[in-house]
């Protein structure tokens, strides 16, 4: 025999009930914490110090613009970062910012991450997406500046050879190519590309190639090896991922030669500011990892609150690259530890 239930105690659970379904459904819907704070999310291309420093910024932005910002670094790749997106769509977050790893072959994801929440692009842009907008430099004029650097450490010419993670991503391209242009003297034309293995010549200057390592330390140490094995004559080496520079140092002190051969380096590592101080590196062109994070939370978080008018029209942020030699890199040094929070 069925027992019946009052009615006025039927409507108070059916009242409680219906609450809970629409808070949940409210909660999954926005994205937020229970501390009711924007998710916002930054997903990195990769895992090297550069990364580190933007994560110290992206920590930094959500406490100043009050929502729960978290740093994400792919180690396996491309795969690696498709996962982690299709992860946090999943868990519902409010934002995205990436660097995309293959933009071309990543459209169709970015797309959808675009339509399910608020998707902005930096360091490497996709400018095939449907992303909001683009954080970070003009690549190709701080490639420029980095090929300078190697016309001022070799005045008189001289063979170089280019060493990078992957050609892939749109930053990579862009600055590499910049370097070439600079090195030979070229006018500025971002719509250049030279294949990666042909030797190019100008103006007294040489360039031997350009080798990649998937982000594979080992690799990449491989490359400078077999460089100083096949060229002995090189003159000068080129790091252009933050990680490349101190690999070129290690083979270079192991062969004995730091000192003899330029190296012109990508990025603030610690090991690539500390040759700067010793002598062993020229310079480097640093970009500015800690705004991109700080800068990523800052609009995504005006963003989601439905604030779309810091958006430029351009649908670009420049956070200007800068030379670093001699002359500043103590200064430089100073500040990113004060950042970092380190000694």
């Amino acid at each position: 025999m069925k027992q019946k239930i009052p009615t006025r105690l039927f409507l108070l659970s059916l009242t409680v009930l219906t609450a809970a379904i629409f808070t949940s459904c409210d909660r999954k819907n926005s994205g937020q914490s229970g501390s009711g704070k924007k998710k916002i999310a930054y997903v990195t291309n990769g895992v090297a110090s550069f990364w580190t420093i933007a994560a110290a910024g992206v920590k930094a932005g959500g406490e100043k613009f009050g929502v729960d910002a978290e740093t994400l670094m792919p180690v396996e790749g491309i795969s690696d970062q498709k996962r982690m997106i299709e992860d946090l769509l999943t868990r519902g977050v409010d934002g995205i910012a990436v660097s995309p790893i293959d933009p071309a072959n990543q459209t169709d994801l970015l797309n959808i991450a675009a339509k399910r929440a608020k998707l902005i692009t930096h360091d490497s842009d996709a400018p095939e997406s449907e992303r909001l907008m683009y954080i970070g430099m003009d690549n190709y004029k701080a490639g420029r500046m980095c090929g300078d650097l190697v016309r001022e450490a070799l005045p008189k010419g001289g063979s170089v050879m280019i060493f990078i993670g992957r050609l892939e991503q749109d930053n990579s391209k862009r600055r590499r190519q910049g370097v070439i242009d600079a090195i030979l003297g070229r006018p500025e034309n971002p719509a250049n590309f030279d294949p990666p293995g042909e030797v190019l010549e100008a103006n007294g200057y040489k360039i031997l190639g350009t080798l990649t390592d998937q982000f594979d330390r080992a690799k990449g140490k491989a490359n400078a090896e077999d460089t100083l094995a096949k060229h002995p004559d090189v003159s000068c080496m080129v790091g252009l991922f933050g990680y490349n520079p101190p690999l070129l140092l290690e083979a270079l002190g192991q062969a004995n030669k730091l000192g003899q051969v330029k190296v012109v380096a990508f990025d603030e590592d610690d090991a690539t500011l500390a040759g700067i101080v010793k002598g062993t590196v020229h310079g480097t062109v640093v970009q500015n990892p800690y705004m991109y994070g700080f800068k990523s939370v800052e609009i995504l978080a005006e963003i989601t609150k439905g604030n779309a008018s810091v958006i430029p029209a351009t649908k670009f942020i420049d956070i200007p690259a800068r030379q670093i030699r001699q002359a500043n890199v103590e200064e430089f040094w100073a500040d990113l530890k004060s950042k970092l929070g380190t000694k």
